[in-house]
């Protein structure tokens, strides 16, 4: 009888924990930020962002192998603080948004990855298509935290540090001078549907 209410209080403490476990979520764009930083003549860095982001996540934490990331960047609302100076990022010469208007990410597999500081951390595959490219890559995600807001809803936070070489990208104007290798940061709320 002991027993058997042992494993009734069990089954009913685990019920009540929240859980992430197959969960869809829709990234919310006012908590998502798409930063990258390039070398200018070895002598700075000029930095930059992307400022219309949309995408879904289904993330099971229990099972990660099951879990799913989609992302869509509108490559016209990049914004580096100059005008002169996004109006030729955006032109033929880098992303020439005109021909390839997004920058999208399908994830294909996502991993556990080794953690050496009690991080949550991912290996997120998928397919990149940038500038007209589509590419496979792997990106780290983190998973920053999860649970119910004051704003009640349950969301889920994630950070992605990473960097690209553009010319992968058939981005090489000025591969030299300007850095081929591109600082990617992205970090995003995730919002249960």
């Amino acid at each position: 009888m002991l027993t058997r209410q042992l494993l009734l209080s069990a089954v009913a403490v685990v019920a009540a924990v929240p859980t992430t476990r197959g969960a869809n979520f829709e990234v919310d764009p006012s908590h998502t930020s798409v930063v990258f930083s390039v070398s200018h003549l070895g002598y700075s860095y000029t930095y930059g962002m992307f400022r219309d982001v949309k995408g879904t996540v289904e993330f099971d934490k229990a099972s990660p192998e099951a879990s799913k990331f989609s992302f869509t960047i509108d490559a016209a609302s990049l914004n580096t603080m100059n005008e002169k100076r996004d109006e030729h990022l955006k032109g033929a010469d880098f992303f020439n948004v005109k021909q390839f208007p997004q920058i999208t990410f399908e994830s294909t597999a996502v991993a556990p990855a080794a953690s050496s500081d009690g991080k949550t951390l991912y290996n997120v595959t998928g397919k990149m298509t940038m500038h007209g490219v589509e590419k496979e890559v792997t990106l780290p995600i983190e998973l920053l935290g999860e649970g119910e807001t004051p704003f009640n809803d349950y969301r889920a936070g994630f950070m992605c540090q990473t960097t690209l070489k553009r010319s992968d990208f058939d981005m090489d104007f000025m591969v030299g001078p300007i850095g081929d290798s591109i600082g990617v940061t992205v970090s995003f709320e995730a919002v249960k549907k």
